[in-house]
């Protein structure tokens, strides 16, 4: 049986006696047809309302709603943040919430100064926008939005990373199931892993039990970008896990190694297409694949490199690839995590 609004109304008529008008226009037809189409919308609400039952559907607020039965929130997106210097005449005043931006977003001054006889500041800002947006590179912020007295130049020596999207349905959902399917008890390894996992900003988690003697614990961490993490990330990870961790545990929280993997390769490009377009496609492809293994893989594929090369835009075929300088798999330590370094085209 068919809920379309025509389908709904077309029944509808038909419970009505034939001694009546019933045809397009007349008042009966006229009277059933928003019916119809409210009860369209309401067939389509329950059709889908199994699916907000079983964590492996539900999205959204009703996944929020199942996953908080084992006591789970939804990890909100955090703002980055970073040291700018800001370059001006002696004297003049920085002010706590101006703004300075990059290309593509603004960040807020996050406190009060005066340049001094340097001419320089060093001040903290914070990104207006939470999320990865404002992880931008050295250099990038470099305008005010605005013109402020007595400053005339800003840039962050450093890139930004520890800006942080919110946890998508995906990372809840797989979450949720590292919860109830590894028993956490008592302080065992899952418990730590879980702890780690509820910081916002933590992306994954490596749990080392007895690595120092007994009663010791080490909690490798990787931040949401698959990256390494910064030291304000170990800081809070550990503060937090020593709120939960049982008395007499000696626990230590790391930042995974960066292990680098520089691509070099020659490109057969179709018409139409340059090296930039390809190394663009390839940094991303390449890019998502590392993410994709980060904690999980304990190599990076040389085969899957070269097939993601293959996949890129306007690449249609390629030699001489090398990766880290080799024609192998790259082994990643136990506590490493690969991130893309540089792509060589030729």
């Amino acid at each position: 049986m068919g809920n379309t609004r025509d389908e709904i109304q077309a029944r509808m008529l038909a419970n009505i006696s034939n001694e009546y008008d019933k045809s397009e226009g007349s008042f009966f037809y006229d009277a059933l047809k928003p019916v119809a189409i409210e009860m369209e919308a309401a067939y389509a609400e329950l059709e889908t309302a199994p699916e907000n039952f079983f964590v492996v559907t539900a999205t959204g607020s009703n996944l929020d709603k199942r996953v908080a039965e084992q006591g789970l929130v939804r990890k909100p997106a955090v703002k980055a943040t970073t040291i700018v210097i800001i370059t001006g005449n002696e004297g003049a005043i920085i002010n706590s919430g101006d703004k300075v931006a990059s290309d593509t977003v603004n960040f807020i001054i996050k406190e009060s100064k005066t340049i001094g006889i340097t001419g320089q500041e060093s001040v903290l800002v914070e990104c207006e926008i939470a999320g990865s947006i404002g992880n931008v590179p050295a250099g990038a912020i470099k305008y005010f939005p605005i013109t402020l007295p007595g400053l005339t130049a800003v840039t962050n020596p450093d890139p930004v990373t520890n800006g942080y999207d919110g946890e998508t349905d995906a990372e809840l959902r797989a979450r949720y199931f590292a919860k109830v399917q590894t028993p956490a008890t008592s302080g065992n390894k899952y418990h730590y892993r879980n702890w780690a996992l509820e910081k916002s900003g933590v992306g994954d988690a490596k749990v080392f039990p007895l690595w120092n003697g007994a009663g010791t614990v080490k909690v490798v961490i990787i931040n949401s970008n698959k990256r390494a993490a910064d030291a304000q990330l170990v800081t809070d990870v550990a503060n937090y896990i020593e709120e939960q961790r049982p008395i007499g545990a000696t626990v230590t929280v790391t930042s995974a190694e960066e292990l680098v993997i520089n691509i070099s390769v020659t490109l057969t490009l179709a018409a139409g297409y340059t090296l930039e377009q390809a190394r663009a496609s390839i940094e991303a492809k390449v890019t998502d694949y590392l993410k994709s293994i980060a904690f999980i893989s304990d190599f990076v594929s040389y085969v899957i490199i070269g097939s993601l090369i293959l996949q890129a835009d306007g690449v249609t075929d390629y030699s001489g690839l090398t990766v880290n300088g080799g024609t192998s798999n790259i082994t990643i330590g136990a506590e490493q995590v690969a991130v893309l370094g540089v792509v060589t085209i030729a």
